[in-house]
């Protein structure tokens, strides 16, 4: 929705979410793939706005939305709910959203973000993180004819949830079962499931020896939509892999894998972005399983990728986070089962689990579609390494 202010009642102005005139030419919108915000207010050079929580049980802290007619000036942002910026400032798109950059802390003060827009700004994209969305998928999928897409299921607003088949084929002894965007918000993580599908289909004896199945959005609608996904009303797409599943996409694959996957389960990974900031949430970790076989299995992964890590993001096995630990413990998950819970009760599974990549800090390092790619390369010549034991 894109609303110009001359044209609208006072009272239409006020309940306009998407987007508002700023002063002459300028808008600010959340029509857009993944876009989130709601102005509450314009005065002068700033604009009063926060993020959309809708179906969102709590707080969370995607937004993402594209100004435009804005060069050339400075222009300010605050923030009026909780603090939704990131370590490292926000993400910055000048081309559509096809490549993003760190705009760096310099530009925050306290809940607020200051750009400056040169005299032929284009439309200009800022996000809380570098979005991953269909468009991208397609990007990727562009040429690469090795990648058989399927239909996981429809959605509730009738998109395609997309289910990418390549490798050996369904007779395969060892079956790959890759998954991301339980939480729609979590887009760094999906840059490394591209790269894990890149490196993957360069890879000779994966491609002859593993059949891969891949669930890139398992929250589409809330992906385009720019959704937290995150304790999502009435139920998380990860906590909905118990008793009568809410979700097409958590149905499709309770119903799918295990009879895709016939015994041969030999990998199983759910790729995630952790919180905000903070400890435990800017560096790469595994979340511990409470089987012992699966753990096992995890931690001679965990050391084999540690090793092999050539990328720039760094990985320690040290810094995965244990079952009964900091905040992974049944607590977690009274509202329901999630993916790596359900997986580990597929007959044959080896290993099982669930990895959290930061959104923008790694330890000193940069997170961004590069890096967060690069890494990516760096699981897959793990799991290479695994699957030939």
């Amino acid at each position: 929705m894109v609303a110009h202010f001359d044209g609208l009642t006072r009272r239409a102005w006020l309940s306009a979410p998407a987007a508002l005139l700023w002063r002459e030419g300028v808008e600010i919108s959340a029509a857009i793939p993944a876009g989130n915000v709601l102005v509450e207010s314009i005065a002068g050079g700033t604009a009063r706005i926060r993020q959309d929580l809708r179906d969102t049980e709590g707080d969370w802290f995607w937004w993402c939305f594209e100004v435009s007619g804005a060069g050339p000036g400075t222009l300010r942002f605050e923030f009026t709910g909780s603090d939704v910026i990131g370590t490292r400032g926000p993400a910055v798109s000048t081309d559509g959203g096809l490549n993003w950059r760190w705009l760096g802390r310099e530009a925050v003060e306290g809940k607020s973000i200051t750009y400056e827009f040169g005299p032929m700004a284009p439309r200009t994209r800022f996000a809380f993180a570098m979005p991953y969305t269909e468009a991208e998928l397609l990007r990727f999928l562009r040429g690469r004819s090795a990648i058989r897409v399927e239909e996981q299921c429809r959605t509730n607003r009738g998109r395609t949830t997309e289910r990418l088949r390549f490798g050996s084929g369904a007779k395969a002894a060892r079956k790959v079962l890759l998954t991301a965007r339980h939480h729609a918000c979590e887009c760094m993580a999906s840059y490394s499931l591209e790269g894990l599908m890149e490196a993957a289909l360069e890879d000779r004896w994966l491609r002859a020896n593993a059949d891969f199945a891949v669930i890139p959005f398992m929250d589409k609608d809330g992906v385009e939509e720019g959704d937290q996904g995150k304790n999502r009303r009435p139920r998380d797409h990860n906590r909905d892999y118990d008793g009568e599943s809410v979700h097409a996409s958590v149905r499709a694959n309770r119903e799918w894998v295990p009879q895709w996957s016939d015994g041969s389960l030999a990998f199983a990974l759910d790729l995630h972005c952790p919180h905000i900031r903070g400890e435990n949430n800017e560096h790469i970790y595994f979340v511990g399983s409470p089987d012992g076989g699966i753990a096992k299995e995890m931690d001679t992964y965990s050391r084999i990728l540690e090793r092999l890590n050539r990328g720039p993001l760094p990985y320690r096995a040290a810094g995965n986070i244990a079952f009964g630990t900091a905040w992974n413990k049944s607590s977690n998950y009274a509202q329901g089962a999630s993916f790596a819970h359900w997986v580990r009760g597929i007959p044959g599974i080896r290993m099982g689990g669930t990895i959290e990549i930061p959104y923008a800090n790694c330890g000193a390092v940069d997170v961004t579609q590069t890096t967060a790619r690069a890494f990516g390369h760096a699981l897959a010549a793990a799991l290479r390494e695994y699957l030939r034991r």
